[in-house]
């Protein structure tokens, strides 16, 4: 099993954790495993790209833990600071619970059905051809492996483009993008525009504080109040300049995290929620003077109340989001 975002073990791993405080688990996840980080594997494949006694030979590679699924998984809890329940079960089989990780993760049954059948029997190095070839070559442990994977995340640096997403469109309104990858539920609005890139890239700049957020300010008010209620920071604080914002800036109950002149804006929430959410504006020039601009709502979740806080104010997120990209 690679360790890293993008990995689909891992992926299972992330969603199952992250969502089921209780889990009713197979046999197959007591198998033993060797978990590698994704560091590691491109530090092996680079050296063997320079090794010619690597040549044409297969070689087993794995990291510093030999751990089963479980422990993985409840590793993984451990670090995210969520209490995680695993019950035995001896009747689930392969093509069950490929269904079941289709149903609660992103990973579809037919990837997730071959991951889950090579784990019934134990996945772990036997033969130290890897250490003898690649001696400066010294895997991290699963939960440093874990700790890189989740960097990220935990630094609040999110990718600014997302791809593979589902598109819903309809004439005359922008074009909304849904996604969810690596932990974080991704929703993009676009829409083409005929304005200079500066113009609408200062409308951007200059929303929160008195000027407000364009579209039910009144809704934007009772979340402020209600943050301010469990000892949030509200709406209350506004910002330091009318129109001119830098990096590090406090915009009503967001902070700005990543500014490029008339191109991207992107700020963090710091209301009370079980999960981080960003927002994105960008302008992107396009063919005849026309703009294209983008806002993102990026949210990593945290533990099942994390998506359920998601999915429960989604309606609410749509209309607000969407109201003010039309405004």
């Amino acid at each position: 099993i690679i360790v890293g975002s993008g990995s689909a073990s891992f992926e299972m791993i992330r969603y199952l954790t992250e969502r089921i405080p209780v889990m009713i688990s197979p046999r197959w996840v007591f198998s033993r495993i060797q978990p590698i980080a994704i560091q590691d594997v491109m530090d092996y494949l680079a050296a063997a790209l320079e090794t010619p006694e690597s040549a044409g030979r297969i070689i087993e590679i794995g990291g510093e833990s030999l751990l089963t699924y479980a422990e993985m998984m409840l590793g993984y809890a451990k670090f995210r600071g969520l209490h995680r329940v695993i019950i035995p079960v001896p009747v689930l089989t392969p093509g069950l619970s490929s269904y079941w990780v289709h149903w609660v993760t992103p990973v579809s049954a037919r990837i997730a059905h071959p991951l889950i059948e090579g784990l019934r029997n134990e996945v772990i190095v036997r033969d130290d051809s890897a250490r003898r070839l690649f001696p400066q070559i010294e895997p991290i442990s699963y939960e440093a492996a874990v700790r890189l994977a989740l960097a990220d995340l935990q630094a609040g640096q999110v990718e600014t483009a997302w791809t593979d997403a589902l598109t819903k469109s309809q004439p005359g309104l922008p074009a909304v993008k849904v996604a969810e990858r690596e932990g974080i539920i991704v929703k993009r609005w676009e829409q083409i525009v005929d304005a200079p890139a500066q113009a609408a890239f200062d409308v951007f700049t200059r929303l929160g504080g008195q000027r407000g957020w364009l579209y039910v300010n009144w809704i934007w008010s009772l979340r402020g109040i209600a943050d301010r209620l469990v000892d949030g920071v509200g709406l209350c604080r506004g910002r330091r300049h009318p129109e001119l914002l830098r990096t590090g800036d406090v915009v009503d109950c967001w902070r700005v995290e990543a500014l490029e002149s008339a191109r991207l804006l992107r700020l963090r929430s710091e209301l009370k929620a079980p999960g981080q959410l960003w927002l994105q504006f960008e302008a992107r020039p396009q063919e005849e003077g026309k703009l294209m601009l983008a806002q993102t709502l990026f949210y990593a979740p945290k533990g099942l109340w994390g998506f359920l806080y998601w999915y429960l104010f989604y309606p609410a997120h749509s209309m607000i989001f969407s109201g003010l990209m039309r405004k």
